[in-house]
């Protein structure tokens, strides 16, 4: 792979190119809370050829909310609920959205 060509991917949020360690750093967290976020199927890493995890922007910003939620004492299968529901809630209201611009955009004017 060009460096040309591997350049695209580093603004690709689903593009695994963190390991556990530096994953782990970036959020201040643990690799063990990342492994337990994983476990509860919350994220699941892409592996590297040798076996290792490797995480993307994307599941590093759920595993920082999860984070923030097990911070205020909520247990981690809670807050990995939470983080579903939130993300549903995000999607619905985006659904809702592209709908009334829809609708509305179809919607005659009325002649003055």
């Amino acid at each position: 792979m060009t460096a040309e060509n591997s350049s695209g991917r580093l603004d690709d949020d689903d593009y695994p190119a963190y390991t556990t360690g530096r994953a782990a750093d970036m959020i201040g967290t643990t690799p063990g809370f990342l492994r337990a976020l994983g476990d509860a199927r919350r994220i699941t890493p892409l592996r590297s050829v040798g076996g290792h995890r490797r995480y993307s922007r994307y599941q590093l910003r759920i595993a920082a909310r999860a984070r923030e939620l097990v911070d205020q004492g909520i247990p981690i299968e809670a807050a990995c609920r939470i983080i579903v529901l939130e993300d549903q809630l995000e999607e619905a209201q985006r659904t809702n959205a592209e709908h009334r611009h829809t609708v509305g955009s179809a919607t005659p004017t009325a002649a003055a």
